[in-house]
């Protein structure tokens, strides 16, 4: 196995398909559900509609198991700030929804 193939393969299980994301959001949810001061871990992004844009986020630390916490809301509810990885990220409530997220365990 080369070091490429050791290096990419963490990304290609955090990439799900529609589908995959959809059964965890049953029991679940995704970053547009959650509530400002909330806090989840994330479980994978759904690459499907916007591959290079599920990429961008999983290399701005939207990787599975990372804590995110909703810091607020813009006054029309778009976009939506979370702090994940150290920083805030701005994003639009669509691609907010790319990202299913769990209750972090208490």
């Amino acid at each position: 196995m080369s070091i490429l193939s050791v290096a990419t393969a963490p990304r290609r299980r955090a990439l799900r398909s529609a589908a995959q994301v959809a059964a965890d959001v049953a029991t679940d949810g995704t970053l547009a559900d959650m509530s400002a001061g909330e806090s989840a871990r994330v479980l994978g992004i759904a690459a499907e509609h916007d591959p290079a844009g599920a990429r961008r986020m999983f290399d701005l630390g939207f990787v599975p198991g990372a804590e995110v916490r909703m810091v607020r809301k813009a006054p029309l509810a778009d976009p939506v700030v979370f702090r994940v990885a150290g920083y805030e990220i701005a994003l639009r409530r669509e691609q907010a929804r790319w990202v299913t997220v769990a209750a972090p365990a208490s």
